[in-house]
C-alpha cells in the first residue's frame, strides 16, 4: 500500500506532492482536513513510527495557545490530541508498504 496523508492547503505539502509525482506513483492521498484520521490509521502509523510522539507537531498554531509547551505529554494526550486537531500531525506522513516517512526533512522526502 502507498498511502499520503496531507493537508491540501499546505503549501510544503503540495510541492512534494508535485515534485515527487505522488499522484502518479499510485499513492491514495488523504487530506486530514476534509477526511478526519481514524484512531485505526493513527494507530498503524504509530506501530510504524514507533511512537505517537514521532507524528506529532510541535509546530501547530495550537500548541502553544493550548499551553502544550508548558506541559509535559504522554503518549495518550500525543494521541488524543492528533485526533482532536489534525494540525497536531506532523505532514506529510507517507506509508509504502511496511515503511513510514514523516515531516517534510530532507532525509523523509
Amino acid at each position: 500500500m502507498k498511502k499520503l496523508y496531507h493537508l491540501s492547503t499546505c503549501s510544503t505539502c503540495k510541492k512534494i506532492i508535485a515534485d515527487r509525482g505522488i499522484k502518479e506513483k499510485g499513492f491514495v492521498l488523504q487530506d486530514i482536513k476534509t477526511e478526519k484520521i481514524t484512531p485505526a490509521q493513527l494507530k498503524e502509523m504509530r506501530d510504524l513510527a514507533g511512537s505517537y510522539e514521532a507524528l506529532f507537531s510541535r509546530r501547530s498554531q495550537q500548541y502553544r495557545p493550548m499551553g502544550l509547551h508548558e506541559k509535559t505529554l504522554t503518549e495518550d494526550d500525543y494521541r488524543d490530541l492528533i485526533l482532536q486537531e489534525y494540525t497536531f500531525l506532523k505532514r506529510p506522513v507517507a506509508i509504502v508498504g511496511d515503511k513510514i516517512f514523516v515531516g517534510a526533512e530532507v532525509k523523509n522526502v
